[in-house]
């Protein structure tokens, strides 16, 4: 004989639910687990990354169009700034001064990668930092092999969680602190912006062919990928190849392709060597596509006390 469930038992079950679908959009739920399975990829959490990329291949049916190329041009330009200058040089190594409505600005740009919040981001790079090509490095390629450096390490457990710990010069922003517990909403708005831009174009400006679809599959998906994977390549390749200018105990490397394609990133063993300056392109021949940036943001009175490499650093380099 069957035996119904109860109605608590399935009031139970809904909840369960709910508290999955939740915690793609709020990135503190289920915060305990990180303790008890730190490394075990967390497929349910997993899944939008996965469908980002399947979605890619809705270019099949969306078509192209120059103007829907160049916003996902302009998209990963602007992006990967953010990335780099802010998340990374500002957020992660505090490298120059900022005002607190640009700070903010420019972490809203960032959570648009889909690479989550900038209390996130800040507290798992000064944890690479820390523990650079070791085991304790989450995304060392030589302790963990190239995919998991790469992006396995990405989606595990432990790596969805924001170590609070490593930041407590950034905690103390409420607005930072909301933005990273729901990072995921950014990038939502905006896909949504970019559809409802390509249904307007579609209606306004018909011979740029152009549509709804196809600026989300470009501008959206297909910008952030790409955005996505040229960011994590200075895991994954840069510890792996090109030279090293310093002795720096670890993997890092120099690699003039990969600081073309991260704005200046390449110049990892740089970095490792002396992470505290604004500049990873330590000499003029070394292209530092965001050390220009922030230049230019400081000409206008936007970012200021840019930290310079100091001549003790040069000397050390062995060419």
């Amino acid at each position: 004989m069957s035996v119904s469930p109860t109605p608590d038992a399935g009031r139970t079950a809904q909840r369960r639910r709910w508290a999955t679908l939740w915690r793609w959009f709020d990135t503190s739920a289920d915060a305990a687990a990180a303790v008890d399975q730190p490394q075990r990829v967390d497929w349910v959490r997993a899944i939008p990354f996965a469908a980002m990329h399947l979605a890619c291949l809705a270019v099949i049916w969306a078509g192209v169009s120059w103007v829907a190329v160049g916003v996902a041009l302009a998209l990963y330009a602007v992006r990967m700034f953010a990335i780099t200058a802010f998340y990374h040089r500002y957020f992660s190594h505090r490298t120059f001064c900022t005002s607190r409505t640009v700070q903010f600005i420019f972490a809203l740009i960032g959570a648009s990668s889909v690479q989550r919040g900038p209390l996130w981001w800040a507290a798992h790079h000064r944890n690479h930092h820390r523990h650079t090509d070791t085991a304790a490095d989450p995304h060392s390629p030589s302790v963990h092999g190239f995919w998991w450096s790469h992006m396995g390490w990405f989606l595990t457990v432990e790596g969805f969680r924001t170590d609070w710990s490593r930041i407590p010069d950034l905690a103390k922003y409420p607005e930072l602190r909301w933005l990273d517990r729901f990072d995921t909403l950014v990038p939502i708005a905006l896909a949504a912006a970019l559809f409802g831009l390509g249904a307007l174009l579609e209606r306004i400006a018909p011979s740029w062919g152009t549509s709804g679809g196809q600026m989300l599959v470009w501008g959206f998906f297909i910008s952030t990928v790409v955005l996505f994977h040229a960011t994590v390549t200075i895991n994954s390749l840069a510890h792996r190849f090109g030279r090293q200018r310093f002795n720096t105990g670890d993997d890092s490397r120099n690699n003039l392709w990969l600081a073309l394609l991260t704005f200046g990133e390449g110049w990892h063993n740089n970095h490792h060597f002396f992470p505290g300056t604004a500049r990873q392109g330590f000499y003029w021949w070394e292209v530092d596509v965001t050390w220009y940036g922030l230049r230019a943001m400081a000409a206008l009175g936007l970012v200021r006390d840019l930290k310079p490499v100091p001549a003790w650093v040069l000397a050390k380099a062995e060419h």
